[in-house]
């Protein structure tokens, strides 16, 4: 079995997109990609979890997750390493941006998750303080591909370099 689960939830692609490129950068010899609408209930299969997801609407966590969260507030994550990874639209909601991020990040928190790979603030604009670790970092890696795609490959890149110690992929 592959070390870590990585979950992600999707309604046009563009996360199961960035999920499969995360794979790729770690090694999908190690990453074993899951749909969380499908495969949720391997999550706890995995001492080391990548969680993805978007924000919809106004704020919304992404469907998929949103009917999945009974399951997960009944799950234990003590002793599990979790990254996060979100996908926004900065600026046509900046109120809102990875705000699915967020949700996901008090859930698993409050479920005893060790978290790895908090990012930087720097070159976003927005105003929404959910999917905050601190003022200078997001809980997780935050991606706009709407807004800019351009930075897509390279932040992913240096969020693998980032969470690979951690996941034991040195």
């Amino acid at each position: 079995m592959k070390q870590i689960g990585l979950f992600y939830g999707t309604y046009t692609g563009t996360t199961g997109n960035i999920a499969k490129r995360i794979a790729k950068e770690l090694g999908e010899d190690k990453v074993a990609v899951h749909n969380i609408c499908c495969e949720g209930d391997k999550m706890a299969d995995y001492p080391l979890l990548i969680i993805g997801t978007s924000t919809w609407s106004v704020g919304a966590l992404q469907e998929d997750w949103n009917n999945f969260m009974p399951k997960l507030e009944n799950m234990n994550f003590e002793g599990k390493i979790v990254a996060l990874f979100g996908t926004g639209d900065q600026v046509n909601y900046p109120d809102t941006f990875l705000d699915g991020m967020g949700m996901l990040y008090e859930t698993f928190q409050f479920r005893g998750a060790k978290f790895v790979g908090f990012w930087p603030t720097k070159g976003y604009d927005f105003t929404s303080p959910l999917p905050l670790y601190n003022h200078d970092n997001f809980v997780g890696l935050a991606l706009d591909e709407d807004n800019q795609p351009e930075l897509t490959d390279q932040r992913i890149k240096e969020w693998c370099a980032l969470i690979r110690p951690a996941f034991g992929l040195e």
